[in-house]
């Protein structure tokens, strides 16, 4: 089974609409916690960029 980490924005409760992140050796893995079965691969440098562009698309 894979450990996943909730995003500290999400409240911390259950039912809460929030990202998880697990890691593999090779990968992160990212999905959100209302489709879990939609999950999105990432190496960690893809990780940062997409951030990086989630963060300078911010009004």
């Amino acid at each position: 089974m894979t450990q996943r980490q909730k995003s500290t924005y999400s409240g911390g409760t259950d039912g809460n609409d929030c990202l998880e992140l697990a890691a593999t050796e090779t990968n992160l893995l990212l999905r959100e916690s209302n489709d879990p079965t939609r999950i999105l691969p990432l190496t960690p440098t893809n990780l940062a960029a997409l951030l990086t562009h989630l963060h300078a698309d911010r009004p």
